[in-house]
């Protein structure tokens, strides 16, 4: 009898504890979401501020390189955004819109200086980076949209394993 007394004591400290463990972890993901639409919210009007300093550049005399200088960034800010919003809405990152939001970047740096004022190094460090930045694009085709229930070092083993039990086989047909 004072051992199932005991046993019902420790069942309802753990359930106690991972309730309070849940609500802990459920307080922390409200404070993370306000924090992101603060966030949203923030850049938002920021957008709105950039827009209207746009338009006011579009005014005689127009210095075009500004003008496409303000668009990127725009763009990128528009990318920032829609970041933030999925974040939102899949409490994830999207890994295909930061790598847009990065190459978006990079290229607005090297409109904004120009290529043949950039020295070549930065031109080849630029480069080499859009190059792994495309990579990444090609390679989150292949990944799945959500990771849950997929553990990877479990596919590597289980291809190994049909590897390993195919050599054997085949490897006794030729005897």
């Amino acid at each position: 009898m004072h051992k199932s007394t005991g046993n019902s004591l420790s069942d309802s400290s753990i359930s106690a504890y991972e309730l309070n463990l849940g609500r802990v972890v459920r307080s922390l993901e409200f404070i993370q979401d306000l924090i992101v639409i603060s966030l949203c919210i923030g850049l938002f009007s920021f957008m709105v501020l950039e827009v209207r300093d746009m338009f006011m550049s579009l005014l005689p005399p127009i210095d075009f390189h500004s003008v496409t200088a303000d668009i990127l960034f725009l763009l990128i800010l528009v990318e920032l955004f829609r970041l933030l919003i999925i974040y939102l809405q899949e409490q994830r990152i999207s890994i295909g819109v930061a790598v847009e939001v990065s190459i978006v970047s990079v290229l607005r740096e090297v409109i904004v200086r120009g290529v043949l004022e950039t020295s070549w190094t930065q031109v080849l460090a630029a480069c080499a980076f859009l190059v792994v930045l495309s990579l990444l694009l090609l390679v989150r085709v292949w990944l799945p949209p959500t990771f849950e229930g997929i553990d990877p070092e479990k596919k590597i083993a289980q291809r190994y394993r049909e590897q390993v039990h195919q050599k054997p086989v085949s490897a006794n047909n030729h005897h």
